[in-house]
């Protein structure tokens, strides 16, 4: 439930639409639902603005299925991350209105037309292919979240070229999200060429010697560029939800200046 649903139960109980009984039957699940293998965190769309988001990898389709329930009964916003094609499978045989992102990895279920949260652009940027993926997480989460997402793919600085032949938009965003596998050396990069936040996402692409990502998290880690912050190593969904988070207390911030 967030600020807006709340409001409504709450003024349909002062003009006589809706008894107290009826908003406290609404209101009983709040802060948290005790489903014994979960807690589900109703409160947290009144608390972060967003609700709470399902982590799919360990999680049985039975019990992502039984939190769904939950959250959609609250007219909630369900993002499922790191859902496997096999796990998406069930719960849209549940759930057949659901959108799954095949690249992303991330399964969403809106009860209502995702409200735009915020004026700016978020430029997502994939050093490779490869990349992709976890970047493509970043864009869902991020357009989950109500904010509007340009890509640019494939710009990595074995060609940097490639990169300068798309500046026309980098004037436009608001926040950039960098993914890169390899050496990680792209946030950088970006970082020094823009006056805006830029998170680095080191992912695990790599061979032997990228140790898994690590090589590229310490890379980006020890950036000169001081306007780079990093997340965890292919953690696109961590990276876009703060990128909404800037786009969103930024512009809210300038509305109130005006």
């Amino acid at each position: 439930m967030d600020a807006r649903t709340l409001k409504q139960l709450l003024e349909s109980v002062a003009s006589g639409r809706a008894t107290v009984d009826e908003a406290v039957s609404r209101l009983k699940r709040l802060p948290f639902e005790d489903l014994k293998y979960a807690h589900v965190d109703h409160h947290r769309p009144l608390r972060k603005g967003f609700p709470e988001v399902i982590f799919g990898q360990s999680k049985s389709p039975e019990h992502i299925l039984g939190i769904m329930k939950a959250m959609v009964e609250q007219g909630d916003t369900v993002m499922v991350t790191r859902l496997s094609p096999e796990k998406a499978g069930v719960i849209t045989a549940q759930y057949p209105h659901v959108t799954y992102h095949r690249e992303a990895r991330v399964l969403v279920h809106t009860s209502r037309p995702i409200k735009p949260a915020g004026k700016g652009l978020i430029l997502v940027i994939a050093a490779g292919t490869s990349d992709i993926g976890v970047a493509e997480e970043a864009v869902v989460t991020a357009t989950t979240m109500g904010h509007r997402v340009k890509t640019l793919y494939d710009v990595g600085v074995s060609g940097i070229h490639r990169l300068f032949d798309h500046d026309e938009i980098w004037d436009e965003a608001s926040v950039f999200v960098v993914v890169a596998g390899m050496e990680g050396a792209l946030p950088s990069v970006v970082g020094g060429l823009v006056d805006k936040p830029v998170i680095a996402v080191p992912t695990s692409v790599g061979y032997g010697a990228s140790f898994g990502g690590v090589t590229a998290l310490l890379a980006m880690l020890n950036s000169c560029a001081s306007n780079v912050s990093v997340v965890n190593i292919d953690n696109g969904f961590g990276a876009g939800y703060i990128a909404a988070l800037i786009n969103r207390l930024s512009y809210s911030s300038e509305d109130e200046s005006l």
